[in-house]
């Protein structure tokens, strides 16, 4: 800074006499000394290093920017990762929960079709007993399996709902365990 004043005062076109008539290469001529005054500011930013400085800055700007953008592709990739995880566990609790409903529906089916059979045999045995004791057995048998599908499902459907569902999509699920058994009874 201390050199710019001077230089801008040697290059000064007043130190040039504006005559067309004179040669290129006298200190006369503006165009001339304009040319010397930019060549010597041209040698003194050269001097100073100003290129090599703002090489510098730019490289470094360049490699704080490269560094981001390798920390943002990191990122992402981790995002990705971490979402396809996420997915593959969702598949998995989803079909681990449809395995334990199936379970659940096949063993209500099969106490169903054990409770009936029980209660056909209990039936025939009491048939030659007496009529009102029939009936009273074929209640109570038939009670008794409702209540026990009853628990069957409600205990497996409150774990798969404990595990994997809100409170009101749970209470929902019962009510449609409990209807779905007593339908498959009757």
């Amino acid at each position: 800074m201390r050199y710019a004043i001077p230089m801008a005062l040697l290059a000064s076109p007043a130190l040039a006499a504006t005559t067309q008539d004179k040669a290129f290469f006298s200190l006369s001529n503006t165009d001339f000394i304009v040319l010397l005054a930019f060549i010597v500011f041209v040698a003194f930013l050269v001097y100073m290093n100003v290129p090599s400085q703002l090489m510098g800055m730019l490289d470094k700007r360049a490699n704080g920017i490269r560094s981001e953008l390798d920390e943002a592709r990191k990122l992402r990739e981790e995002a990705q990762a971490v979402l396809a995880s996420y997915e593959r566990k969702s598949r998995e609790a989803e079909e681990q929960a449809q395995r334990i409903v199936a379970n659940a529906r096949r063993d209500a089916e099969e106490a169903a079709e054990q409770a009936k059979v029980d209660l056909r045999a209990s039936v025939e045995r009491r048939i030659k007993g007496a009529e009102d004791r029939i009936a009273s057995a074929e209640a109570s048998a038939v009670k008794a399996v409702r209540d026990r599908a009853i628990q069957v499902a409600v205990a497996a459907a409150s774990e798969v709902i404990g595990e994997q569902m809100d409170g009101g999509r749970r209470d929902q699920l019962i009510d449609q365990s409990i209807d779905t058994v007593s339908a498959k009874l009757h």
